[in-house]
């Protein structure tokens, strides 16, 4: 049980790392003269091709999908068109105010989810993880660095929804996968796999948000045909199909129904790390005394709320069981 657990916090911070990556790979997007719509609706294009051609040459994906019933599969397309709420408001900030003051605001959502899961899932147990979650979230703090408040308000205004949209999503991801309140979805089936596979839901999800997305991008006629889009966009878009949406879609799903929502949350507290760090390998920015202490207090939290005697309990008790 102790190895899944660690596997499920291993897969969250591959999906950390994907979605982490999506924001440096944007910035070369809107270089080369494309928006935040044609971005996302090609980013989702690309992913579902991707997932899709996935399942179609796996025999266990073509399996799973054919034991699928119409009530999961349409749960999970709904869950995939929440999540489209999030990446709109998110990829449009990133174009109107600084890309430190969106991060910032989007790293409210563990405490939100922490206080949702009491409610409907998996909450915390004793103090060390509440504790981690106030360090991770000022070392998520220290970390985005050099904050300046945009002048736009629109742009404000989409990057404080981005938060509020991502943590409704990460819980209903959870429920989706069967959390209740006491329980994660791994505990309920006794240490059993999904009963739905990360490919075949990732699938899913993807799908819905990219039905919303073009439907949009058709309705607000978004020049968005492949020849319409500039070349210099497509390393970019094609990177974000694959790290931030095929791949940290999946590993998310896999990893919050073995750790649940809440300390799904905490562990993505990894992600503005991965950034700041590929920001100083990849595109040169220098990382500041600030944003190395920052980095060090999140790792430290997640460390801390993965030890301790109260992890160490649920681990016997589910090994007794």
């Amino acid at each position: 049980m102790r190895q899944r657990q660690l596997v499920g916090i291993a897969l969250v911070v591959v999906s950390a790392c994907g979605y982490g990556s999506g924001p440096l790979l944007a910035k070369g997007v809107y270089a080369a003269g494309a928006d935040w719509l044609t971005l996302l609706a090609w980013r989702f294009t690309l992913g579902a091709a991707l997932t899709w051609g996935w399942i179609v040459a796996s025999s266990s994906g073509r399996e799973a999908l054919r034991r699928l019933t119409r009530r999961r599969a349409a749960a999970f397309l709904g869950l995939g068109m929440v999540f489209a709420g999030n990446a709109a408001t998110y990829y449009a900030a990133v174009e109107l105010v600084p890309v430190s003051l969106v991060a910032l605001l989007l790293y409210v959502y563990p405490a939100l989810v922490a206080v949702l899961a009491m409610r409907f899932g998996q909450s915390f147990e004793g103090r060390r993880p509440w504790a981690a979650l106030g360090i991770a979230t000022f070392g998520a703090v220290l970390t985005v660095g050099g904050i300046r408040a945009g002048t736009n308000p629109l742009g404000v205004a989409l990057a404080a929804a981005s938060p509020l949209i991502y943590s409704g999503y990460i819980l209903l991801s959870a429920l989706v996968a069967g959390e209740r309140r006491g329980a994660t979805a791994h505990a309920r089936r006794a240490g059993g796999d999904p009963d739905v596979p990360p490919l075949v839901a990732a699938a899913l999800m993807i799908s819905g948000t990219w039905l919303v997305l073009v439907v949009l991008a058709v309705a607000v006629r978004e020049p968005a045909l492949p020849w319409q889009v500039p070349s210099d966009a497509w390393p970019g878009l094609v990177g974000i199909a694959v790290l931030s949406t095929a791949i940290a879609i999946q590993a998310f799903y896999a990893g919050v129904s073995r750790i649940g929502a809440a300390q799904a949350a905490l562990v993505s507290t990894m992600e503005p790390v991965f950034t700041v760090t590929l920001a100083v390998l990849v595109l040169g920015e220098r990382l500041g005394a600030l944003q190395l202490v920052g980095a060090v207090f999140v790792v430290a939290a997640v460390l801390l709320a993965q030890t301790g005697r109260g992890v160490a309990a649920r681990v016997a008790v589910a090994r007794e069981a």
